[in-house]
């Protein structure tokens, strides 16, 4: 009878919480993420970008956005709904792109965002997954003669605001006993533009965008100096918003399948061939057991989509930033001397 009282609580507990608005958890109603489910009810991921970076995310001459980062959006796409093709990018500059994510303007940010313990820690943001390991480097015109940023005291140095770069140049300026004059400008062709046109010394970004800027500049590219300094560690990753760990842990499970399709051989062409492996990896990663789907809200086929859609992570930086005359070094698997290390799906 006592027991029977208590299952009567409960219920009776259970009937006023609801009365005061309180739900069961998100998993008892749909698929565990508040963001996957606004995903799916849309039909389309709404990916935070740049927009206007050559090798990250720039238009080509069709409209089609083509970059690492607007790749990163489509295999994120690829691994929720299925399809590549059902993500929207949003424009976003260094200086909203954090608000955008934060007010849900987008599900996810994938925008040469450096992961650094006070955005982690501040911002009620996390990163997922890095797609790109960099650095803060330093561009000058060869008619300066300088060959060393220790070459570079007063230097007047162009620099977007609201960046870790700025942070780091100061850092850099300071540990060196050197003083600088920042001019800071926040678009990105007006920035490139005020360098070009000598209103700065230098021109500070990530090393790899400025490696692009200066390949961008066709013949011209020899007048140009990336200095051989790297003074920070600046891992460019994809972000989400705390508080949805389902989603955080989708797009960080996606880039951990496209490693694991790179470190086993699979791509975008042969997929296919490898439906009737043995190796129980591939399977798991495939779909062809193992539920590794179910654990994360999506089809079983959700890896097996992403590459198919998207390729493997080599795919993906061959794709898009080996054109731009930059090698891949420490931004290649962990077998063939790089940083990319896939966690194992089991």
């Amino acid at each position: 009878m006592t027991r029977l009282k208590g299952i009567g609580g409960l219920a009776l507990l259970t009937g006023l919480l609801a009365l005061l608005g309180w739900t069961q958890p998100a998993a008892a109603q749909g698929s565990g993420s508040t963001t996957l489910d606004a995903v799916r009810s849309r039909g389309q991921v709404l990916c935070g970008i740049a927009g206007n970076v050559p090798g990250f995310s720039l238009p080509d001459s069709q409209g089609v956005m083509r970059g690492i980062d607007a790749d990163s959006c489509r295999a994120v796409t690829a691994a929720a709904l299925g399809d590549a093709a059902k993500v929207k990018f949003v424009a976003t500059t260094t200086q909203n792109r954090f608000t955008a994510l934060q007010s849900g303007e987008v599900d996810m940010l994938s925008r040469s965002t450096t992961w650094t313990l006070g955005r982690e820690a501040n911002l009620g943001l996390e990163f997922a997954w890095v797609n790109y390991y960099d650095g803060t480097g330093f561009l000058v015109k060869k008619s300066s003669g300088v060959k060393s940023a220790k070459e570079m005291d007063g230097a007047t140095i162009c620099v977007q605001p609201g960046t870790s770069t700025e942070l780091a140049i100061a850092d850099y300026y300071r540990l060196n006993n050197m003083k600088w004059t920042p001019i800071l400008i926040a678009d990105l062709s007006e920035i490139q533009g005020a360098f070009l046109s000598g209103r700065c010394d230098a021109y500070s970004t990530d090393a790899s965008a400025l490696a692009t800027f200066r390949f961008s500049q066709g013949p011209k590219a020899n007048d140009l100096v990336l200095l051989p300094e790297i003074i920070s560690k600046e891992p460019l990753g994809v972000m989400v918003r705390k508080g949805d760990d389902k989603w955080f842990d989708l797009v960080r499970w996606t880039f951990i399948a496209m490693i694991t399709a790179e470190e086993k051989g699979i791509t975008q062409a042969n997929v296919d061939t490898f439906m009737d492996s043995k190796d129980p990896d591939i399977r798991r990663l495939l779909g062809l057991e193992g539920d590794m789907g179910k654990a994360l809200g999506v089809d079983n086929k959700w890896a097996y989509n992403v590459i198919k859609a998207v390729g493997n992570f080599g795919e993906m930086w061959d794709r898009n930033i080996t054109p731009m005359g930059v090698p891949r070094g420490i931004n290649n698997i962990w077998t063939k001397g790089g940083l990319q290390y896939a966690p194992p799906i089991r």
